[in-house]
């Protein structure tokens, strides 16, 4: 297949082009604005690492770009886009609502459109469990309302779900949404809770657990949610009989929510090292608990998550340790030559 990826330097996109090039053979084109709502170095580091593969194509472009996003969509057709840039973050979205507007909004629109007048056959994009927000009802169910948002990133990506349908129903685009939860592991992002963690662990810094603690999350290795969208992938919803709209909604998580402080636990095991914890107040945005019922997802492609969390924090922390002392030992060679000079 030819095969579209917005947001390829992003933490999924990058694990997900390597997966689909790796294994899979596909022709890959991604894009990428390569911003700064956090550091561009790892962005570009999960780039380089997918210089090796000749089927892997990488054009820098921001979705709001309307007339560059014209011109990728007037080249040769894309079998499936799986679209997963956006502007991530609940906080950040408190202070900079304008970007998610841009990015969330107006970019997701332009790769609707896109995809229409290209007719793709298999528009797969990113939601998340963030949708959920005043939602008392646990594990979250896709047949749940979602119509109470606790932060504009999350009323946002709600829009997504809404627009993708109003295209699967006026123009007969196969949409899939996937509403992620807490995805990490190798190559994460550094505004995450547990990138955060393990470095302040590691830097013997204190970690901050809001809400007293008293949080959780189902999160979700980086491994199980490629497989899961590989499969995804090669599932376009066919039109439902009662309105004849090709469009489907999945939790995409791991299915059992893991307590913050059990979380310090396993990392502490992982790194061999002790946390200080401050305990803070809720912060506004914020969902005190996340848990996904995902059996249609694996009822739908075959596959159930199997990576625990206590498994899958050894390898971040793995990973951790040998990226960062590979920027170390960068570092100290750029110095080292500077003096030289």
């Amino acid at each position: 297949m030819r095969v579209l990826i917005t947001g390829m330097a992003g933490f999924i996109g990058h694990a997900l082009a390597r997966r689909l090039a790796r294994n899979h053979g596909h022709e890959i084109v991604g894009i990428d604005n390569l911003n700064d709502y956090y550091d561009v170095a790892i962005k570009q580091a999960r780039l380089n690492d997918l210089a090796d593969f000749d089927n892997v194509r990488f054009q820098r472009l921001d979705l709001t770009d309307e007339a560059g996003m014209q011109r990728l969509f007037a080249g040769p057709r894309f079998d499936c886009v799986v679209h997963l840039a956006a502007q991530a973050g609940v906080r950040y979205s408190l202070d900079h609502p304008q970007v998610y507007g841009q990015s969330n909004l107006i970019g997701h629109l332009n790769v609707l459109e896109g995809c229409r007048r290209q007719r793709v056959g298999h528009l797969v994009y990113a939601s998340s469990s963030s949708v959920y927000g005043l939602n008392a009802r646990a594990p979250f169910s896709v047949e749940d309302s979602v119509d109470q948002p606790v932060s504009l990133y999350a009323a946002t990506k709600k829009s997504n779900e809404l627009m993708a349908h109003a295209y699967s129903h006026l123009y007969g685009l196969p949409t899939t949404g996937l509403r992620f939860f807490t995805v990490y592991g190798p190559w994460g992002r550094p505004d995450m809770a547990l990138f955060k963690f393990t470095r302040n662990i590691l830097d013997g810094k204190p970690i901050e657990l809001y809400n007293q603690g008293v949080m959780s999350r189902d999160f979700t290795y980086i491994d199980d949610i490629t497989e899961s969208i590989v499969r995804i992938m090669d599932l376009a919803p066919e039109p439902e009989t009662s309105d004849n709209t090709p469009y489907r909604l999945y939790n995409i998580g791991h299915g059992s929510p893991v307590n913050l402080v059990e979380l310090v636990r396993t990392l502490e095991e992982a790194t061999g090292l002790e946390a200080r914890c401050d305990y803070l107040p809720m912060q506004p945005g914020d969902m005190q608990h996340t848990w996904a019922d995902a059996e249609p997802l694996f009822a739908a492609t075959g596959f159930r998550p199997s990576i625990e969390v206590a498994e899958g924090v050894r390898r971040f922390v793995a990973w951790y340790r040998r990226y960062h002392d590979g920027i170390a030992v960068s570092s100290d060679a750029r110095q080292s030559s500077s003096r030289l000079g």
